[in-house]
């Protein structure tokens, strides 16, 4: 029956919570992030001059992972040290990932707190009033702003592998924006939340420039956690299951990096999104690889290096607990012949043992087994060729999707 098909699926969910008692409805919109984005400081290559950001308008696309009829959208100041302040914003459904240009019929004006713009303190991040659009899953989402004074300190995600578009003059409600300036990073954006049906969660992706997608293709949303989101909603599509992407190149459990270590930003890229559950820790290779590098090859500093990884490892259980949210560690993948650490036995003696330690039953609520899925068989410290992007280091896409692939769905049962 055709009801029978409805009810099993995402769709369903929605289906039946128009249905839901009064008294659930009371308790307001089921908030679930369905795109997100880690906030850094960009390094000087990928800031932009701030000239750029006077009277200009910034169009960028976002690819969501679960669906909706109502939304709202997040902008940052994380990291500026004055308000920043936009005299507009606009979301639309773009032509498609790779293009500027908007479907007029679908362009729509957001408000805070019920005024088109908006004053974002320092360091502060402002969410959108809820605003009625149909938000396919898997569909792109087009966020346009314009700012009239450049920011204070600017807020950004580097490694969008997706493009943005800047021209000067307000162009929010434009369907193109010929002439503009592009680059591939995110400015001011963080997430989009959507209101899903009750039961919906967010699974967080929590690391590096291997969860942020480096060797990925630009505007192709194929990094590993799209492709998890992907698969799940092909073969768990009753689960309504968001994928958040929080990687950062670069990215180190015990000192910043590119952008914040991984506890001084697990508050805002963690535990305050929308409708978490669950946590996919991967990090720690930047910290193994960096400290090869500078520490030399005797034996007591690399047995302290591990035992400080796990120590942040333990807190990262420890604060999500606290919240109800689930922990998953993915092993270490491989990275022997990368050419930019270039790790020598004692490196890949690191790895192995933080691998052990997250395999072992009792420390991760489950164990998501990366490294044996991209490894080569033959020689297990190297990736598999297959999924090596060529740096011996990041994935290939076809190495992405095994890593979506490795990830037991069975455990994100409810």
């Amino acid at each position: 029956m055709w009801w029978r098909k409805v009810m099993g699926s995402c769709l369903g969910l929605a289906f039946y919570a128009q249905a839901a008692s009064a008294s659930s409805l009371l308790r307001g919109p089921n908030w679930v992030g369905s795109w997100a984005a880690s906030e850094q400081v960009p390094e000087a290559g990928n800031s932009l001059e701030p000239g750029d950001l006077r009277d200009a308008t910034l169009r960028q696309i976002v690819h969501l992972s679960i669906g909706g009829s109502v939304v709202r959208v997040h902008i940052s100041n994380a990291f500026g040290t004055a308000p920043l302040h936009l005299t507009s914003v606009h979301i639309a459904r773009p032509a498609s990932a790779s293009s500027p240009q908007i479907d007029a019929g679908t362009d729509r004006a957001l408000t805070f707190s019920k005024l088109p713009s908006v004053t974002i303190p320092a360091g502060a991040e402002y969410i959108s009033d809820p605003i009625a659009f149909a938000a396919a899953p898997q569909s792109n989402l087009a966020i346009t702003f314009h700012i009239d004074e450049p920011p204070v300190g600017e807020t950004s995600h580097p490694g969008s592998r997706a493009r943005s578009y800047l021209v000067h003059g307000d162009h929010v409600a434009d369907v193109d924006v010929p002439g503009a300036i592009t680059f591939e990073h995110w400015f001011n954006i963080a997430g989009v939340d959507v209101s899903a049906p009750p039961g919906a969660t967010a699974i967080v992706t929590l690391g590096d420039s291997i969860t942020d997608g480096h060797g990925s293709t630009t505007n192709g949303n194929d990094r590993w956690p799209d492709d998890l989101a992907r698969r799940l909603r092909a073969e768990m599509p009753a689960r309504c299951l968001a994928v958040l992407n929080e990687g950062i190149g670069g990215n180190r459990l015990l000192l910043d990096g590119l952008g914040p270590n991984a506890l001084a930003r697990f508050d805002r890229d963690v535990l305050a999104q929308a409708g978490v559950r669950y946590l996919i820790v991967l990090e720690g290779i930047n910290d193994v690889g960096t400290f090869g590098q500078e520490a030399g090859q005797a034996q007591s500093p690399h047995e302290a290096l591990v035992h400080r990884i796990v120590a942040v490892y333990e807190q990262i259980v420890l604060r999500a607990h606290a919240h109800g949210i689930r922990v998953f560690g993915g092993t270490l993948t491989p990275f022997t012949g990368s050419t930019y650490y270039k790790p020598g036995l004692i490196s890949e003696a690191d790895r192995q043992a933080v691998n052990r330690w997250i395999r072992t039953p009792g420390h991760f609520d489950a164990v998501i087994d990366f490294d044996e899925a991209l490894r080569d068989p033959a020689r297990p410290e190297r990736l598999l060729p297959a999924y090596d992007s060529g740096d011996h280091l990041h994935p290939s896409s076809a190495g992405y999707r095994a890593m979506a692939t490795a990830i037991p769905l069975g455990d994100f049962m409810p």
